[in-house]
């Protein structure tokens, strides 16, 4: 009789193993696909929006500060550039002037950008099907654009004013753009910084996300600052090569 019994068993583990194989084949069926790389944020840990927010004000300013202090020259340069179109000349004395006032728009600004995008994104990827994460992506990223945009775009105004040669520091033009222009001149060319600059916020930090997501899949372990550094960069490209 052992012998029956043996061969019983092994037909019945060959049927449940079956059964198991046709109802895992049936669930990756319905399983929906993923068009771009997704998160499962509702396992990670519970929500908490303070925290976020503080790691988030601390990250986006420091960045903010180091990436403005080594591009400062550089956008000097670019904004003489485009005054000096009408057959001026180009002054290449200066590069930095103007920088402090600047760090001091730029700080607050990109720490309310990353610290309103963080806890929105996790916000939303738990909102969003796991199969729409860029969608969660690109709304955090132009609601952290909007949010920034009220800082932004007076120390724009006045950093740009400064770099041209029309003022000598930024408390003296902010005070005298409000004096000639009302507190509207702090925020002129807002319409066309929303057309712009919000877009690409929107589009930078949503495919930067997916392929950080995507590279980490792939490479199966987590990244490292260079990778992100060279992912960030690669996407900040892509994003502007897409906008006019």
């Amino acid at each position: 009789m052992a012998p029956l019994t043996l061969a019983v068993d092994a037909n019945s583990s060959s049927a449940l193993s079956s059964e198991l194989s046709n109802k895992k084949m049936q669930n990756l069926q319905l399983e929906p696909k993923k068009f771009f790389a997704s998160v499962k944020a509702r396992e990670e840990n519970p929500f908490d929006f303070l925290r976020l927010l503080f790691e988030g004000v601390i990250a986006g300013g420091t960045a903010g500060v180091v990436v403005e202090t080594a591009l400062y020259p550089i956008d000097t340069i670019k904004t003489r550039l485009q005054a000096a179109r009408g057959g001026g000349q180009i002054i290449l004395k200066g590069l930095y002037s103007g920088l402090a006032g600047n760090l001091a728009g730029v700080l607050p600004a990109s720490a309310v950008f990353v610290g309103v995008y963080e806890p929105a994104k996790q916000k939303l990827l738990r909102t969003f099907p796991e199969n729409l994460s860029a969608v969660a992506h690109l709304t955090a990223g132009a609601i952290g654009g909007m949010a920034a945009s009220f800082i932004r775009v007076p120390t724009e105004v006045v950093k740009q004013r400064m770099q041209t040669g029309q003022f000598n520091s930024a408390p003296n033009a902010v005070r005298m753009i409000v004096a000639k222009e009302g507190f509207k001149g702090l925020y002129a060319g807002y319409g066309s910084f929303l057309l712009r600059d919000l877009p690409f916020d929107a589009i930078q930090f949503c495919i930067y996300e997916q392929l950080r997501l995507g590279y980490k899949l792939a490479a199966k372990r987590d990244l490292k600052d260079a990778e992100n550094a060279v992912i960030g960069a690669f996407a900040g490209k892509l994003a502007s090569t897409n906008l006019p």
